[in-house]
């Protein structure tokens, strides 16, 4: 896999490198001799030495021991490639990098931002104009204090899934979808998977944003203000309201969990499923004719779900920055590596190029991406961690009827305030 990058940047900048050092190292004591000798070695080409270490998952391994194998080939660079389980990955990095036993780069999710920086353990990465080779939500989220964190590589995002026999037609609001799916004939017309204690802040976001009830407000760069806390506010009262409705009627059910809304959306029981891409293979193996529609709105606004945002980290203590940059943005970020990633996960491609051929040759891709390029990156800052339990909690109980929606959705938003302080 031959990236259509340069190298000429990578020797550009390790020459600037290798060229301040001599300039540092100089003595007034040289001969003419030795004068000539390093006027003669200045102007060579500086070696490339050295090895990257990156820490990777099993998933991304393959197409990243490609990318290895060009950089290698181009700048006389070694990558060693460590397979780590990606669930332990954030944890690792924080207690290795200050050790100095860490990676150089390492893969991992957006939302892991707040704990990296606020832990010294990550560098920002110029990508100086090929910021703009990206989806925007892409680089929005890798985005924390102003400073791009890292190189994206996809993009993952809930839809709704359409059961195209039981019904022909794209809704427009909730209320629609509802109607379509109990004219189809099925048992239920929408499922959701919900916990009984916790229901999914998750997959109702997007309803909750169309009521214009974010968890935070957002700062002119675009990252979120942890000091502006919007979840209380009167559109989150409206979306409490509609909770208690959609509870009430048995549209939202929190004794269906994820794994039973899958099987009754497989077994064609339900006209529509609110869900990720990771539950269309089995979908379409059960012969069930699958279409991506955007999701519905209840309020007034778009509903506007979460986007994950997977990406490459640089290690704030690598001694190889120059090489480790070059590697992540001339090499992961090119089109090929973005494009095999997507083929060896089915994620949208975080590079606009990549982004928009696999929507182009993908009818399940394009619905999830075309989702995804209008939601909004779950936040990422630290406060986020004493949100999620206090929400999941409160949204189950307004389902589930057990107190005033509005009483329980204001005692929410104290607790959280509070949590935060």
């Amino acid at each position: 896999m031959k990236t259509t990058r340069t190298f000429g940047r990578f020797t550009a900048a390790l020459g600037v490198s290798v060229l301040a050092l001599t300039a540092c190292g100089g003595s007034g004591d040289d001969t003419s001799a030795d004068a000539e000798n390093d006027t003669e070695q200045d102007t060579a080409a500086p070696e490339a030495s050295g090895e990257l270490t990156v820490w990777v998952d099993a998933d991304r391994a393959e197409v990243l021991a490609d990318a290895a194998a060009d950089f290698e080939a181009d700048t006389g660079i070694a990558v060693d490639l460590v397979q780590q389980d990606f669930g332990e990955i954030r944890d690792q990095f924080v207690s290795q990098v200050p050790t100095g036993e860490g990676p150089d780069i390492a893969v991992g999710a957006h939302d892991w931002l707040g704990v990296l920086v606020t832990n010294g353990v990550v560098a920002p990465v110029e990508l100086g104009d090929a910021a703009a080779d990206f989806v925007e939500v892409a680089t929005d989220a890798f985005t924390y204090d102003g400073q791009i964190y890292g190189v994206p590589y996809s993009i993952e995002n809930i839809a709704l899934l359409r059961n195209t026999e039981l019904v022909d037609e794209t809704p427009e609001t909730f209320q629609e979808m509802v109607e379509l799916g109990e004219a189809s004939g099925a048992e239920y017309p929408f499922v959701v998977g919900l916990d009984p204690q916790a229901a999914d802040p998750y997959h109702l976001y997007p309803f909750q944003m169309s009521f214009g009830a974010p968890v935070f407000g957002q700062n002119d760069d675009g990252s979120y203000n942890a000091e502006e806390l919007l979840i209380g506010n009167e559109g989150g009262l409206e979306f409490a309201d509609w909770l208690a409705e959609q509870g009430s009627a048995g549209v939202l059910n929190t004794n269906i969990d994820g794994d039973l809304a899958a099987e009754t959306f497989n077994d064609g029981d339900a006209a529509f499923l609110l869900t990720g891409p990771w539950n269309v293979p089995a979908a379409e193996e059960a012969g069930i004719s699958v279409a991506v529609d955007p999701i519905p709105a209840a309020g007034d606004e778009d509903a506007q779900p979460f986007a994950g945002v997977q990406g490459f980290f640089l290690s704030s203590q690598s001694e190889n920055v120059v090489a480790a940059t070059t590697f992540m943005t001339d090499y992961i970020g090119s089109p090929e590596v973005q494009t095999a990633l997507y083929e060896a996960g089915g994620r949208a491609p975080a590079l606009t190029e990549s982004f928009e051929a696999a929507l182009a040759e993908d009818e399940i891709v394009a619905g999830f991406g075309e989702v995804g390029a209008e939601a909004v990156p779950m936040p990422s800052i630290p406060e986020m961690g004493a949100v999620w339990d206090y929400w999941g909690a409160t949204e189950a109980a307004i389902i589930n009827g057990e107190g005033d929606p509005a009483e329980l959705w204001n005692q929410m938003a104290e607790d959280i305030a509070g949590a935060i302080e």
